[in-house]
């Protein structure tokens, strides 16, 4: 029987710090950048910032988030899987999809760096399309940004 993916919203405190440091030291292994300083501004009390884990056995082995840009786009974060081949990051952002739906946002955007190809592949493949840099990322040759409509 194959393993579920279960989602859990939760928030990104002590609980899954671990989680969070795993990608943190993941992406600055693979690019010198740990990425932590846009996630720096969480509203915990904000029911649009959505941050989820993934577990599998009561394991957690991903994790994911969305918080809002403005009133209609909300911005995919820190989004990992650290087992490939098991759709935990599918299952995250299909999740969080639905969940930006129900918040009312009607587009998802986020940023990932030009040499992560894993990443931008597995957005175009989950129907996200290159658009104009945006926000802190405008200026950065080294970003690339994507979005999805949600309607």
């Amino acid at each position: 029987m194959p393993e579920t993916v279960s989602i859990k919203i939760t928030n990104p405190d002590e609980k899954v710090a671990a989680i969070i440091d795993e990608l943190s030291a993941n992406l600055y292994l693979r690019f010198g950048s740990d990425g932590k300083n846009s996630f720096t501004d969480w509203q915990y009390e904000n029911s649009k910032f959505v941050f989820v884990v993934a577990e599998i056995n009561n394991e957690i082995v991903g994790c994911g988030a969305i918080r809002p840009i403005d009133e209609n786009v909300g911005e995919v974060k820190r989004m990992y899987s650290k087992v490939p081949g098991k759709k935990i990051g599918q299952t995250i952002l299909a999740f969080l999809e639905d969940k930006a739906k129900a918040l009312g946002f009607t587009d998802l955007v986020l940023e990932t760096r030009l040499k992560n190809q894993e990443a931008i592949q597995f957005y175009q493949k989950q129907e996200y399309k290159v658009i104009p840099n945006y926000g802190k990322y405008k200026d950065r040759p080294e970003a690339i940004c994507l979005g999805k409509s949600l309607k």
